[in-house]
C-alpha cells in the first residue's frame, strides 16, 4: 500500500458499527452479499507448498499461520467484522485462509494497525502481514514478498453516465474528477493534464473532497464526472450499491505496474512456501472465487511472484 491507498488508523466504536451495518445492505446488493461472504472459502492442502516450509521453521504458534490483517480503520473489502462483531471477514482474511490451507496450517488473524505490521513481522510477532501492501524497492530490503493481486487505480462514474472509457490523458480533458490531494492518483492526473494542455486540450478540473460521503454526493448529483482512486475500494462500492461503474484502470505505480503481496520477514525462507500455496489456490479456483466475491477480480494475477520489480526499481 502506497500513498494512493486507503490510510488505516484506529477507529472508534461508531466506526466499527458503521462497518457492521454494511451487512444489512448485502441483501439488496447486486454483486456482493456480505452475509454469504461470512462463509469461508477453502482450498486443498498443497504437498508442494508444505515441502517448501523450511526445516525446523518456528511459526509464532506451532501448526498455525499468524497473520496481521487490516481491520481497525480499514475500508471494505479489505477487512471488516462479521455480524457477530468478532469474526474477521474480508478479502485479506480470505487470502490469508487460502495461504494457511495450502500450507496445511490453522489460521490466526490478528487485527493490526498499519504502523504495527512492519515491526511485528520483523520481530516475529506475526508470521506474515496481508494488508494491501505494495511491493517497493525499499521494502524489499527488509521483507520478502509473494504477490497475490495487482495494484491498480480506477476511474468510477455514475452508473448512468455517458462516459464509457477513461484510460489515458485525452479522456480526462475538461473533466471534473474527484481525487485525493497529495496522492499517487493526483500525480497521474496532473501529469496527464500537463500533457493535454500542451496539446491545447481543455484543462482538468480536479475536485478535492473531505470524505467518501461528499464524493458520493458529488458524483450522484452530477457535480463531478468521476472519481479516481484505489480500484479495489471503488469496485467494492460499485458492486455493493450499483450506483457507480468502472470506466478505466491505471497501474498503481503508473507508468509502471505495481503488485500487492503477502509480506514476510526477509530471508527466513517462508516466502517460497507461501508462493507455492498461492499458486495452488489459483490452480484450484479458490483464489478467483475469493476475488470475485469481493469485487477484486479486475486485479487478478495468473501466478504469484516472489520479490518482483516494485515501485522505485
Amino acid at each position: 500500500m502506497m500513498k494512493h491507498s486507503v490510510k488505516f488508523t484506529a477507529i472508534k466504536s461508531t466506526g466499527i458499527a458503521a462497518l457492521l451495518s454494511l451487512s444489512t445492505l448485502a441483501y439488496a446488493a447486486p454483486g456482493i452479499d456480505l452475509v454469504a461472504n461470512e462463509t469461508p472459502v477453502n482450498t486443498p492442502k498443497s504437498p508442494e507448498a508444505v515441502a517448501k516450509i523450511p526445516a525446523n521453521f518456528k511459526f509464532v504458534e506451532p501448526g498455525t499461520l499468524t497473520v496481521a490483517l487490516a481491520v481497525l480503520g480499514s475500508a471494505p473489502p479489505f477487512g471488516l467484522y462479521a455480524r457477530d462483531n468478532k469474526t474477521v471477514i474480508g478479502s485479506e482474511a480470505d487470502i490469508a485462509r487460502l495461504v494457511a490451507d495450502g500450507l496445511g496450517l490453522k489460521l490466526k488473524v490478528v487485527p493490526a494497525s498499519w504502523e504495527d505490521w512492519p515491526l511485528g513481522v520483523t520481530s516475529g510477532k506475526y508470521d506474515a502481514a496481508i494488508y494491501n501492501i505494495t511491493v517497493t524497492k525499499d521494502r524489499k530490503t527488509k521483507f520478502d514478498f509473494a504477490t497475490y493481486r495487482q495494484d491498480t487505480l480506477g476511474f468510477y462514474v455514475k452508473s448512468d453516465s455517458k462516459i464509457t472509457s477513461m484510460t489515458s490523458a485525452p479522456d480526462i480533458a475538461g473533466k471534473r474528477i474527484i481525487v485525493g490531494s497529495g496522492t499517487n492518483q493526483e500525480a497521474v492526473l496532473l501529469a496527464w493534464d500537463k500533457e493535454n494542455q500542451a496539446k491545447g486540450l481543455p484543462a482538468l478540473k480536479p475536485q478535492y473532497v473531505t470524505d467518501d460521503a461528499a464524493a458520493t454526493l458529488a458524483i450522484q448529483s452530477g457535480r463531478a464526472d468521476a472519481t479516481f482512486g484505489p480500484n479495489v475500494t471503488g469496485a467494492y462500492k460499485a458492486l455493493l450499491t450499483g450506483k457507480t461503474k468502472l470506466v478505466g484502470t491505471v497501474p498503481g505505480g503508473w507508468p509502471k505496474t505495481a503488485n500487492i503481496a503477502v509480506t514476510l520477514k526477509k530471508g527466513n525462507g517462508l516466502v517460497d512456501a507461501v508462493q507455492a500455496s498461492l499458486n495452488s489456490a489459483i490452480a484450484s479456483g479458490a483464489y478467483i472465487k475469493v476475488l470475485d466475491r469481493w469485487g477484486e477480480s479486475v486485479e487478478k494475477i495468473d501466478h504469484s511472484e516472489i520479490n518482483p520489480p516494485g515501485l522505485g526499481d
